[in-house]
């Protein structure tokens, strides 16, 4: 079996989605691998890394692509890259599929396609979990970009001169990447506040030193929410009502704000006006994970640093994890084994896809040349 691993072509992606680590293991599997010609330079891996680990180079994608029963991609191919690949390859990406508009392209060429973001969230599958890989090192990265971006500091200094408080740091959900945020804040010495809809959130918060932004609600609102997790909880227009006011008031007097909420499939709902912004003081910063999927927040711009009439920084940097290509790509890349390995026919030395697992079923968005996913509505 013939695995090839492509350059990334998307702008800004400077991820790889195999790394030596990896490839030497799929070597291990009796596996053929096959990377194009610089494709890990930005992750820190260089083609005789790989050399070393057991796979081939290949000068063009053409070389990689062209022989592969199996590609592994961290973006999912383009209608060009797509013409390159086998006929009846199987394809491993990111392949944001409410967005993709290669559906035709991939059928075309009988394409199994395997959408690594629709992996479930369930215990076994957690290895093979590239959002909460790639949350994890987001949340980090974008609290460094706005300590980077700030004209203060976060810890509290005692000096000679006189005191400096620690920076006020609002952190507005509290998934993988929020949790992370929360905790590289708080080792920076800044005091942490932090809010989401799931109650259950709060001892989370808490456990890494943050306070968390009490929104009252009645019984009936807490027993709808602690049944449902909190995601799919349908939140009362009071409840609403009064969590803007609480997050208008943390985040009015915030140095550092990090907004982390998203929705699959959907837009990013917006946790902080332009009225809210408005009320910050100068120089204090926001920095908005969500803004590829349409932004938290009022005024953010994709692939940009907005800076508001008042003086106030607002981030919007769309791909965060490949400003830190090295351990994103070590994380993706062990992603990708974690899922394929299970897979593995030692007498065959192939990998073949048990389409009737509970993980693998939920990601195949094609197979075998047959659209399988339904765009939401």
């Amino acid at each position: 079996m013939q695995i090839g691993i492509p350059t990334e072509t998307q702008a800004g992606e400077t991820r790889v989605a195999a790394t030596p680590e990896t490839v030497k293991k799929f070597v291990a599997m009796g596996c053929k691998v096959v990377v194009q010609a610089g494709a890990g330079v930005a992750s820190s891996c260089i083609d005789s890394a790989y050399e070393a680990a057991g796979a081939s180079i290949a000068a063009t994608a053409a070389d990689a692509l062209g022989n592969a029963d199996m590609v592994l991609k961290v973006v999912a191919p383009t209608a060009d890259e797509t013409a390159l690949i086998k006929q009846g390859a199987t394809v491993l990406a990111a392949f944001a599929p409410h967005q993709n508009p290669h559906f035709d392209a991939y059928a075309a060429k009988g394409l199994t396609c395997v959408a690594m973001e629709l992996i479930p969230r369930i215990t076994r599958a957690q290895s093979s979990d590239i959002l909460s890989s790639q949350a994890n090192v987001a949340g980090y990265k974008a609290v460094l970009m706005a300590a980077n971006e700030y004209a203060g500091l976060f810890p509290m200094m005692m000096t000679a001169a006189g005191t400096i408080k620690p920076a006020r740091t609002v952190v507005l959900g509290v998934g993988v990447a929020g949790l992370q945020a929360i905790a590289t804040a708080k080792r920076l010495g800044a005091v942490v506040e932090a809010s989401d809809l799931r109650p259950a959130a709060r001892e989370q918060v808490e456990s890494l030193g943050g306070r968390w932004l009490d929104v009252p609600m009645s019984e009936e609102e807490a027993a709808k929410a602690l049944s449902t997790g909190g995601y799919a909880w349908q939140p009362s227009p009071e409840y609403i009502r009064d969590q803007a006011a609480v997050v208008d008031k943390a985040v009015s007097n915030a140095n550092i704000v990090i907004t982390t909420a998203q929705i699959p499939g959907r837009k990013a709902p917006t946790l902080v006006k332009a009225e809210t912004v408005a009320k910050m003081k100068p120089g204090s910063i926001i920095v908005d994970m969500a803004v590829s999927t349409g932004g938290n927040v009022e005024g953010s711009q994709l692939d940009q640093t907005v800076v508001t009439d008042n003086g106030v920084r607002i981030v919007g940097i769309g791909n965060i994890p490949a400003l830190v290509a090295t351990e994103a790509s070590a994380l993706y890349a062990r992603n990708m084994l974690n899922f394929l390995a299970p897979m593995h026919n030692k007498d065959t030395s192939e990998i073949v896809l048990n389409r009737e697992d509970d993980m693998v079923k939920p990601t195949l968005i094609v197979d075998a040349g047959t659209v399988n996913y339904q765009k939401p509505n």
